[in-house]
């Protein structure tokens, strides 16, 4: 795999992002390669308990909108441009579709976090059951420059309450470690060179635990959730942001993207 690690140790599998010169921002060739991880641990009867971390200063700065060379035929018709209908197909898989996924997976996952999240790195953040953040740790999600109401994976108002998502949005602000603590995103803070090794150490022994036991644990929590609207309310809000994505194709052509982008390579090398 090229942006992508994976190693199991005892009963607990560590995928890692190894794209750290590009600040981990995720073209399609390391989404597919994380989805592959993420079955492969869910498949290891072995495997109690999947760590998902990342290499570097920052753990992603999200999408990678320079093109990156991850091949995205897929969203652009025969004229090279964004079409809508290629675009939500697309998205519905690579990005709401995986991040579901893995948030179903039937063991517990946790995340280690360190300096910038931004915006699709939610996409892989939100899904984790537990986290772990360095003390630099900074999430953000400025995606309303884009005239886009958040990203593919509307976990925000779930998991940061209604007034602080609408705050992270509209503002475009960062959220640092201390407040991700005080609103319960995060587990615990931790220092930074301590990171890898306190999840390591939570992943052990929550490996301790009956498989079958842990399996039922997360399915509880996750029902519950998806009973109070959970499921139905990311799917609604997908096609909410596909018309920001309808929007800005229509209007200006997405020429922001490239000013988007340099701005999240400014943020990341901060």
């Amino acid at each position: 795999m090229a942006h992508v690690d994976y190693a199991t140790k005892e009963r607990v599998a560590t995928i890692t992002l190894t794209r750290a010169d590009k600040a981990n921002a995720q073209n399609e060739q390391m989404l597919d390669e994380l989805h592959e991880c993420f079955l492969r641990a869910e498949a290891d009867d072995e495997v109690r308990v999947i760590v998902l971390r990342a290499e570097g200063k920052h753990f992603s700065a999200g999408h990678d909108m320079s093109g990156g060379g991850d091949g995205k035929t897929d969203r652009f018709g025969p004229d090279g441009k964004y079409h809508l209908d290629k675009l939500y197909r697309w998205e519905a898989k690579k990005y709401l579709g995986y991040s579901w996924y893995w948030r179903n997976i039937p063991k517990p996952t946790i995340g280690a976090i360190q300096g910038k999240a931004i915006a699709g790195a939610l996409n892989l953040i939100f899904p984790l059951d537990i986290l772990v953040a360095a003390e630099d740790v900074q999430f953000s999600d400025p995606v309303v420059l884009m005239a886009i109401g958040g990203v593919e994976y509307h976990g925000h108002t779930w998991e940061m309450g209604a007034r602080r998502a609408k705050d992270m949005l509209f503002t475009g602000r960062v959220f640092d470690a201390e407040e991700a603590f005080q609103i319960g995103l995060v587990r615990e803070v931790v220092p930074r060179d301590e990171l890898w090794e306190r999840t390591d150490a939570l992943a052990n022994q929550i490996a301790t635990r009956d498989s079958f036991g842990l399996a039922q644990a997360k399915r509880a929590v996750n029902q519950t959730l998806d009973v109070q609207g959970y499921y139905t309310a990311l799917q609604a809000v997908f096609d909410i942001h596909h018309t920001g994505h309808g929007n800005a194709i229509t209007q200006t052509g997405y020429p922001i993207l490239s000013d988007l982008s340099q701005m999240k390579s400014e943020l990341a090398k901060k």
